[in-house]
Order: structure tokens, then sequence, then C-alpha cells
């Protein structure tokens, strides 16, 4: 399967970024790299991607902030976010901004693959 479409992995733990990362990669997404919010909107700023992938909790700009930058500044770009510790009540107010998903850490390998294969089928159509 192959997937053309660039999606941007921002978490500061390394290790779940590579993960994610390979996971992704074998759909054959072109993944992008940010250990930080700050390096995140730099990637976007420099070289756009389609798919958000943001961490809630990072050094420097949080993943939420990160978010309403994005949105205001490219509001069809999907994001999803995920957290190992963010409240429902975060989680609801991501959805209700506009949020594509909110995904809570650990995430299961299958459900992060479904939730970028709906979150791109419902943007641009069947992958």
């Amino acid at each position: 399967m192959s997937i053309d479409r660039r999606i941007l992995i921002a978490d500061d733990d390394t290790e779940v970024r590579l993960g994610a990362a390979e996971l992704l990669s074998g759909l054959g997404l072109e993944v992008l790299h940010a250990g930080s919010g700050t390096e995140a909107l730099s990637i976007f700023r420099q070289d756009p991607f389609d798919l958000a992938l943001l961490d809630v909790h990072m050094p420097g700009q949080d993943g939420v902030e990160v978010f309403q930058t994005l949105h205001a500044e490219a509001p069809d770009l999907p994001c999803i976010l995920w957290s190992g510790d963010a409240t429902d009540a975060v989680a609801d107010f991501l959805l209700r901004s506009g949020a594509a998903a909110f995904l809570k850490k650990p995430v299961r390998p299958r459900l992060l693959k479904d939730e970028v294969l709906r979150v791109i089928e419902t943007r641009w159509g069947s992958a």
C-alpha cells in the first residue's frame, strides 16, 4: 500500500516518534520528524506536510499551541493529537476546536494506523 502524503510526527520521546514513523511509513507515507513544538512549526513553514501527529506535552510550544497555530495558518490541515496523561476535558476541547482525532498513549499500532487512514480518507478520499 502506498499513500502519496506527508505526515509530521512531533513528539519529544524519540522512541515513540521513531516507532510511529516506522509504523506509518509502512503505509507509504513520507514521514517528517520533530522533537519539539517549535521544531514542528519551523518544519511546517519550510516544508509543508499533509497531516500532523502532535504530542500534547512537548518542550517549547506544546502540542495544543502547535495545533492552534497550525489550525489558524492552515485550517484544512488535519491534526491528530495524542497524550498519555491529557484529561478528557483537554481531548474534548481539542476535538471541538477542530482536531481530526485524539488518541491516548500508549496507542495500539492498529488503532494508530486506522485513525491515520481514516483522516486521510476523510480529507482526500480513498487512500
